[in-house]
């Protein structure tokens, strides 16, 4: 080998040299020293997938283990905290058909406190519509909240035909509804419109809606608390209402928030209430029929 030849050491600078040189290249194609952003931009809103209607919540052997929890958690823990007293529970101790419980809606503990007024017979038959965009955001939460407390998904942001559809199916396959017409917790306590939902779903289903109205709730978790505190809770249910035949949904809506208005006053309400004599009469066990002499 002459002594002018290319060595080792050479060849392996110039492939240095040459990587250096296609590395400086993709420097200038990338545009590494261009300053970047501190904060990149949010992520765009996410559509989730449409929530089923959860009817493993309503079957065996769910409603046995839902059973337990209640009686050994839920109503218990409502007992202790709110000790909630409760007026007009001969109306809902023996339903001839399915209702609508629809209730002034302060708190998360609203809930919890429907149910504790209701009997047990009365408690096994009722779900409850959740909003589908709070409760139903998180699949593991809703499948947690729907075990305890038997819920399905209802929108109050649009959309909302097919969760009117699967209420009134609902409550044409024999299960009692908790509905909430305002839509949301009120952030002062006080009571505020009412949506048409619930006149509609009545009308189309023909079923009597019972109206309820819950005192104390709001001092006991308020909007954007998250633990609830001891306090006295009232529960004041009203004779269930039917809509006439010429009274049109939002007509009747209204007239469901005034009786839940009413409800809300210091004195009892006959008009609402009941007599006594009716709710004596209500208060009486149905008689057994077996079959038609």
């Amino acid at each position: 080998m002459s002594w002018y030849s290319e060595g080792p050491l050479t060849r392996i600078t110039s492939i240095l040299g040459g990587a250096l040189d296609d590395v400086s290249r993709v420097q200038r194609g990338w545009h590494w020293n261009t300053p970047r952003p501190h904060t990149w931009p949010e992520r765009g809103t996410v559509v989730p997938d449409p929530p089923t209607d959860l009817g493993w919540a309503r079957v065996e052997p769910v409603r046995s283990i839902r059973y337990l929890i209640q009686h050994g958690l839920l109503l218990p823990f409502t007992e202790a905290m709110a000790h909630p007293k409760v007026e007009g529970r001969e109306w809902v101790r023996e339903l001839d058909r399915p209702v609508i419980f629809a209730a002034n809606h302060s708190s998360h503990a609203d809930t919890s406190l429907i149910l504790h007024s209701l009997t047990d017979k009365a408690r096994d038959r009722t779900v409850v519509a959740a909003a589908a965009d709070y409760w139903f955001k998180h699949p593991l939460l809703g499948n947690i909240v729907s075990l305890f407390l038997n819920t399905f998904p209802f929108s109050r942001t649009g959309g909302a035909q097919a969760q009117l559809h699967s209420s009134s199916q609902l409550l044409k396959s024999g299960w009692n509804l908790v509905l909430f017409p305002e839509g949301s917790r009120s952030p002062d306590g006080r009571i505020q419109e009412f949506k048409p939902g619930v006149g509609w779903l009545a009308k189309e289903t023909g079923t009597p809606v019972v109206p309820m109205h819950i005192q104390g709730a709001f001092q006991v978790m308020p909007r954007h608390q998250k633990l609830p505190l001891p306090g006295p809770v009232r529960v004041r249910i009203g004779k269930p209402m039917t809509p006439e035949a010429k009274e049109g949904t939002r007509e009747f809506t209204a007239r469901v928030e005034r009786a839940v208005r009413t409800l809300s006053a210091e004195p009892r309400q006959p008009d609402i209430q009941g007599t006594w004599v009716e709710r004596w009469r209500a208060s009486k066990p149905r008689e057994l029929r077996y079959g038609d002499d």
